[in-house]
């Protein structure tokens, strides 16, 4: 209940265990499900489930219902028509980068987007082509079938030309990757892409960005350069690049910064205005169609012995099957294509989606690029995903659903079909170069790097990490690497938690670190550890460890000096070397007393200490008679603060049990707090407790455990300036009661021990 006028809470209630709790309030009894009633309900269909699993599948469905004719038509076609354009000239050029004839590019920007049109989830992203991918379709293409040599022997690659060996590498590449993510739609594991962090990602982009750009230096400088995949590819590429840059084509060089820099310039206006212009310029269409022109006029194929695009046959080729044998060669490069072509795509989907208010699913998402892929590939496309670039047109021009893409589409058939012939004399350097531009939101991602270097460290080493085997190992190796530096992070961030002791801010019922505050309290005896993770199998030796160091001392060792101890006066007591008295023990001998080093029964120093046959019960934290020592333990309460801990394996509970048996065997009293009731529902079904360790030491907070140790160590409070340290009430809202409190007598809501 709050204080009139005052931002103050005060509450009277009773200071509550786990125990007290429970019995005091009645948990709603929730039957949980087995696995077989799980499987059970998966399987069973009815008229219901059977429409939601169709309108799942079918996506167009479910927003063709909505789709409003008279408002959204017009912007789908102005976004279909601009989209179009710039999905025909990225098809050629990202063409290159999978080292394939420009013209299968357009296969590529036709029949995914088509497919996803009636099976993707998302209405604004543009399926396609995308420079990583088909970069990484590249490396395998150049490995498989090198511009220099003989190509791997592979059945089915009899009586063809070395193009159509890479369009049949190409696409078969794209059935299997097709293949893997249908499958991993269909067994609902669109999760996985979870794993990949937008750092990972940003990491990786960034690599493929640098080799995408090296990769198309040959067309800015008129080189012939064979590709290369594997490992250092990058470095012997670049090798091969400045070995050869006295043979530049000076005019491909010219042209390349011409078109670089206009394109630049107008789509940083593009940027700056975008505001105020209706449509973002499509600026590389525009120069594309007058490079094809200035090409034509000029024949700069014949008197500049430019690289041009060259005939590009009219219409579509018939579907073709897929080789198994080339699936066997590829299926390792294969996986981490399928999950980076959905991972990006999934990525500018979930922003798009967000931005304008619906809901995507990932697993029906794996299923459209996976339907799209195997589609696309049977008529000899490579494997799509999204290009960030040409979904920002479809997006900004309007694009309200995927008619805009359906119709971009509709434009790259047009070219295939009717005008294709009038890009044959565009040279290559004009898309080397459209595509080193369009690198320029990728490259800047190096900007992230000092801000991550700054906030979060181990992010950091992640980003670096993954760019640099990217860079050097190549992509899939690269990924590799990342996903694995990745894990290592969580795990050791898990495992290395950043542990502190808590105190009491003076007055509240708030505990912090007592290494960030200044006006806190600590009563005497008492230590409050906190563990913010997970306790498991590979960080319980360093919780441990931890709370080892909270204490001040190792309970095991303590606790064997003190049977050491014992057994030694029980043994004097036998001899008579020693005698008890009112006053303690009295030495009786005259001679020094040396401590034997009695080896045997060394088990039974770990258990608890047994006062039995003594005249009385020995303060081992007293004086002891003659020369034995034994450790002081300076503390007789630890609160573990388990708010943080989400789970414990069974490694992390026999530890636990350990840890809690050798502190209580050397008179602390452990008491848990804030533990998750799954975790102790796991407690109760392993056994955990016993006549050690029971569930009395479990309670309900910190504060309750705090007052509870007061209570019962009232020496903790001994000084007038003490009992007003700690707040013993907190706040209920009794909606028809006034407020109560404990101490009647006191003018203010508030109780003080």
């Amino acid at each position: 209940m709050m204080r009139p006028g005052a931002r103050q809470y005060v509450v009277a209630r009773p200071l509550y265990s786990e125990e007290s709790f429970a019995e005091a309030h009645e948990k709603v009894y929730r039957q949980r499900k087995t696995m077989l009633d799980h499987v059970k309900q998966y399987f069973t269909c009815d008229a219901k489930r059977a429409k939601n699993a169709a309108l799942s599948l079918l996506p167009i469905i479910g927003w063709l219902k909505i789709y409003q004719v008279k408002e959204w038509l017009l912007s789908d076609i102005v976004s279909g028509v601009s989209t179009g354009l710039v999905a025909v000239l990225q098809g050629l050029a990202y063409c290159l980068l999978a080292s394939l004839p420009p013209w299968y590019g357009l296969f590529s920007a036709f029949f995914p987007v088509v497919i996803y049109f009636f099976l993707g989830t998302s209405r604004h992203i543009s399926a396609g082509p995308f420079p990583v991918l088909c970069l990484m379709i590249g490396s395998v293409v150049t490995r498989l079938v090198p511009d220099e040599g003989p190509p791997v022997n592979i059945t089915g690659f009899e009586g063809l030309t070395r193009d159509e060996q890479r369009v049949l590498v190409a696409s078969s590449l794209s059935f299997l990757i097709g293949i893997m993510q249908l499958a991993m739609g269909a067994l609902q594991v669109g999760f996985v892409v979870m794993y990949l962090s937008d750092t990972l990602v940003s990491g990786f982009t960034t690599a493929a960005a640098i080799h995408i750009l090296v990769s198309q230096l040959k067309f800015v400088f008129g080189l012939q350069v064979p590709g290369i995949s594997g490992p250092l590819s990058i470095i012997y590429t670049l090798e091969i690049i400045f070995n050869k840059i006295t043979s530049t084509n000076v005019c491909d060089v010219v042209i390349s910064l011409v078109i670089m820099v206009v394109v630049f310039i107008v789509k940083e206006l593009n940027d700056r205005f975008k505001s105020k212009l209706p449509v973002p310029i499509p600026i590389e269409v525009i120069m594309t169609v007058i490079a094809c022109g200035v090409s034509y006029a000029f024949d700069f194929k014949t008197r500049y012995g430019i690289d041009v695009v060259g005939h590009i046959p009219s219409g579509y080729e018939p579907p073709m099957a897929p080789n198994l044998h080339i699936f066997q060669e590829t299926t390792m490069e294969a996986f981490p294509m399928a999950i980076v072509g959905f991972a990006v795509a999934f990525s500018v989907a979930k922003v798009y989606s967000v931005k304008h208010d619906y809901t995507i699913d990932g697993n029906q998402e794996l299923i459209a690029f996976g339907v799209s892929n195997i589609f696309g590939a049977s008529f000899k496309s490579f494997a799509a995903s999204t290009a960030l670039s040409r979904s920002a047109v479809q997006e900004s021009t309007g694009g309200k659903t995927q008619v805009a893409g359906l119709l971009s589409a509709i434009i790259v058939m047009i070219v295939t079909l009717a005008i294709g012939f009038l890009l044959d004399p565009l040279p290559k350097s004009v898309l080397g170069a459209v595509i080193i531009v369009n690198l320029k939101g990728m490259l800047m991602q190096f900007r992230d790097v000092p801000y991550l270097w700054r906030r979060d460290k181990p992010d950091c080493v992640v980003w670096l990490g993954t760019c640099l085997a990217g860079i050097l190992l190549g992509l899939d190796l690269g990924l590799a690497v990342g996903l694995g530096v990745e894990l290592i992070s969580v795990v050791l961030r898990n495992q290395f938690p950043r542990c502190s002791i808590l105190a009491n801010i003076r007055g509240t019922d708030i505990y912090k670190d007592r290494k960030d505050y200044i006006d806190i309290y600590e009563p005497e005896g008492l230590k409050i550890f906190r563990i913010p993770s997970p306790i498991f199998f590979a960080n319980i030796e360093f919780f441990r460890t931890k709370v080892v160091e909270a204490v001040g001392f190792n309970p095991l060792r303590v606790l064997r000096k003190r049977n050491k101890a014992v057994r030694m006066i029980r043994k004097l007591l036998k001899r008579g070397d020693l005698q008890w008295t009112a006053k303690g023990f009295l030495k009786t001998s005259c001679g020094p007393i040396k401590e034997s080093e009695d080896e045997g029964n060394m088990e039974e120093l770990d258990l608890p200490t047994d006062f039995k046959d003594l005249p009385s019960r020995i303060d081992l934290n007293a004086e002891l008679p003659v020369n034995i020592i034994v450790p002081r333990v300076d503390i007789h309460s630890l609160i573990l603060d388990f708010a943080a801990v989400s789970f414990l394996d069974i490694s992390a509970l026999k530890g636990l049990k350990t840890l809690l048996k050798e502190l209580t065997r050397v008179d602390v009293e452990v008491y848990i707090v804030a533990c998750d009731p799954y975790i102790l529902e796991k407690l109760h079904s392993c056994c955990f407790f016993d006549e050690e360790v029971q569930p009395s030491m479990f309670f309900l907070t910190l504060h309750d455990a705090m007052l509870h140790i007061l209570e019962k160590h009232p020496e903790c409070t001994e000084k007038k300036s003490d009992l007003e340290k700690v707040i013993t009430t907190v706040t209920v809202h009794h909606p028809t009661r006034s407020l109560r409190s404990r101490d009647r007598n006191a003018p203010e809501p508030e109780t003080k021990f």
